[in-house]
């Protein structure tokens, strides 16, 4: 009797543990196995030869979600604000800049010691002059990063990549109301897209950046423009690399993100930053309300902060002006509406930097 009183309790507790465990090592194992065939895939499209679409199902978008990515994206944060001894930050950082590519000599401080820990690291500034603002075109890119896809946005559907599309209004959310903006009259229209376009002649327009770990995390305002409305998304922190996003119908609609919208001289204009595994924090500079990767939150939901009124003029931002940042690097969206000749300067799969030209009427 005692030798299995012994025996059952520790088994019994094995068991309640189980199911987690099995879980979170499934889901893992197979967010692996997708690393390794999104690394076969940019091999192939290295050798120039055209990947077919391969959309994952709802079973395994689901395994992919049960990975903990926001629970562990906190303890990454928590792991990148612990100061490292100065003996130790060279070491570390010249690792991670081999790995992915970092080009130290653009950073403002060059000094690798300066650095107390991977936060201040991935936030490193650069040098002014690195990082010149084209004055000619109408729109910059806000980021250094990869361009996923661009265009004109048509039946309100957007492609997060070539061939996969997402919902505009499931990736912006309900239409903010006119009073919220600067433009008061909107043409009447049947569809979300529709509604989003001010001025009559006009088209919207879109365009993706992924920034990889290795490119600067912070972000600029693309044009001037004038922010009137912040809404906020919790979601899941999946990966928003290129191979995923090929792989994941509406990712961006899955992930956190944070949806900045006013008007620029040609009306509607937004910035979304989208969160993505160990991206938990998306940090804008000029709201200190907003918190992301928050351990509690309802699936689905979303929370809106008005600036007009609280600033009856909302936030105005000169081209070029820094904007937020990310602790690691994550995508930016542009959605926008411009007259009809609005034509994009760009290639998709091309390397851009902030500062480059997007494109110009």
């Amino acid at each position: 009797t005692g030798r299995k009183k012994l025996h059952t309790a520790p088994v019994g507790q094995v068991f309640r543990l189980r199911p987690f465990h099995v879980l979170v090592a499934t889901g893992g194992g197979y967010a692996g196995y997708r690393k390794y065939e999104d690394y076969k895939l940019e091999q192939l499209e290295k050798r120039g030869i055209e990947v077919p679409v391969k959309l994952a199902s709802e079973w395994e978008v689901a395994l992919y979600k049960s990975v903990p990515t926001r629970l562990l994206s906190r303890a990454w944060g928590r792991l990148n604000q612990v100061e490292l001894p100065t003996w130790l930050r060279k070491p570390v950082y010249s690792l991670y800049i081999w790995t992915f590519g970092v080009n130290m000599k653009e950073a403002a401080v060059e000094d690798l010691h300066h650095y107390r820990n991977l936060s201040e690291f991935f936030r490193r500034k650069l040098k002014p002059q690195v990082r010149p603002v084209c004055c000619v075109h109408s729109v910059i890119s806000p980021s250094d990063g990869k361009i996923l896809n661009f265009g004109q946005v048509k039946n309100c559907e957007v492609e997060q990549v070539k061939g996969v599309t997402y919902s505009l209004e499931s990736f912006l959310g309900p239409r903010i109301s006119t009073e919220e903006m600067h433009f008061s009259q909107t043409p009447p229209g049947n569809s979300f897209q529709q509604q989003l376009v001010t001025k009559e002649g006009n088209e919207l327009y879109h365009c993706v950046i992924y920034l990889a770990p290795g490119d600067y995390h912070c972000f600029h305002s693309p044009t001037d423009w004038t922010v009137s409305h912040r809404r906020h998304f919790p979601g899941s922190l999946m990966s928003v690399n290129p191979g995923v996003a090929r792989w994941i119908k509406e990712l961006f609609c899955h992930n956190e993100r944070v949806v900045l919208t006013g008007d620029w001289k040609h009306g509607f204009f937004s910035l979304t930053a989208v969160g993505a595994t160990n991206v938990g924090s998306i940090r804008i500079y000029f709201d200190q309300d907003l918190h992301t990767n928050s351990p509690s939150y309802s699936k689905g939901s979303y929370n809106d902060f008005s600036f007009i009124s609280n600033n009856k003029e909302g936030i105005p931002m000169r081209k070029g002006e820094h904007l937020g940042e990310f602790n690691l690097g994550s995508t930016i969206v542009l959605i926008f509406e411009a007259p009809k000749d609005f034509k994009f300067n760009l290639k998709a799969g091309q390397k851009i930097r902030f500062g480059e030209a997007l494109g110009s009427l």
